[in-house]
């Protein structure tokens, strides 16, 4: 970016961000770039070692302040450690990417704490860690959210019970929330992801015999240069954006759909990809 418009990013989003699931992936290369334009960064995940590296790397490249929390974001108390962690510094800008389902499997196959605590990191850290930053933001009159949805939930379908609702719930709150603070100088953006290239999605396709190697681009996946190049591209143009051409047909095809149907096109589509008969 050019200086001015750095200087301006920094001023309407600085001094820190903070990018939950900043680990690897999309979270990892939305940080990146918000260190490109001249934001600090706290890094938050569960892995020490690896943040340490992200960061060291931003850091490095860019010259930013980084802070590397590792938290895992599906215990209790998870948002009361990131807030006691960065109550020296100004943030101005909130990233939530957290929350992939890297099991994808029926609903009763698992135990439901596994359904508990994907509700815990996907709906009730997003509303504690919002509510806590949000208010600062709205107080100056300037700020950013960005909360990541994905198409499952748009209706539901098999092997993502819990992560679908959650997902429909990470939606409906981002957009209730940009009804609350766009008008106070506060951009909320919800990001609607398809299919993502993730290193979690490759270990899982991989593991399917879908694709060579985990080194190899998940099948038919927008890359994660792609997301985070629409995602700063449509900060101002909230509640909604749907990332990716497959994502904005599927929804159109849906929004033409009853809801019955729509679950009924999620199951077969599904099964179609798992390679089963529906």
């Amino acid at each position: 970016m050019e200086s001015e418009d750095v200087t301006t990013f920094v001023e309407r989003y600085g001094p820190w961000a903070m990018v939950a699931g900043a680990s690897d992936g999309v979270g990892a290369a939305f940080a990146g770039e918000l260190a490109d334009r001249g934001l600090n960064v706290v890094l938050l995940a569960r892995r020490q070692q690896v943040l340490d590296e992200v960061a060291a790397e931003i850091a490095r490249r860019t010259g930013v302040q980084t802070r590397a929390l590792a938290v895992d974001l599906a215990e209790p108390g998870a948002a009361a450690r990131v807030i006691d962690a960065t109550d020296d510094i100004d943030v101005g800008f909130l990233v939530y990417c957290a929350g992939a389902d890297p099991d994808f499997r029926p609903f009763l196959a698992g135990p439901v704490g596994a359904a508990e605590s994907m509700i815990q990191r996907n709906c009730v850290v997003p509303v504690q860690l919002c509510h806590h930053f949000a208010g600062p933001m709205a107080r100056r009159g300037r700020g950013g959210i960005v909360i990541f949805g994905s198409g499952a939930g748009f209706a539901g379908g098999p092997n993502m019970v819990a992560y679908g609702a959650t997902k429909a719930f990470d939606m409906v709150f981002a957009e209730a929330l940009w009804t609350e603070l766009h008008d106070r100088g506060v951009d909320v953006l919800g990001l609607i992801l398809g299919k993502t290239d993730t290193p979690a999605l490759r270990k899982l396709e991989h593991s399917r015999g879908q694709i060579p190697s985990e080194d190899h681009p998940a099948r038919d996946a927008v890359p994660a240069g792609e997301v985070v190049a629409e995602a700063f591209a449509n900060l101002t143009n909230g509640p909604t954006h749907l990332v990716g051409d497959q994502m904005r047909a599927l929804a159109q095809v849906m929004g033409a759909m009853t809801r019955n149907d729509a679950v009924k096109l999620i199951a077969q589509a599904t099964a179609a990809a798992m390679g089963t008969v529906e």
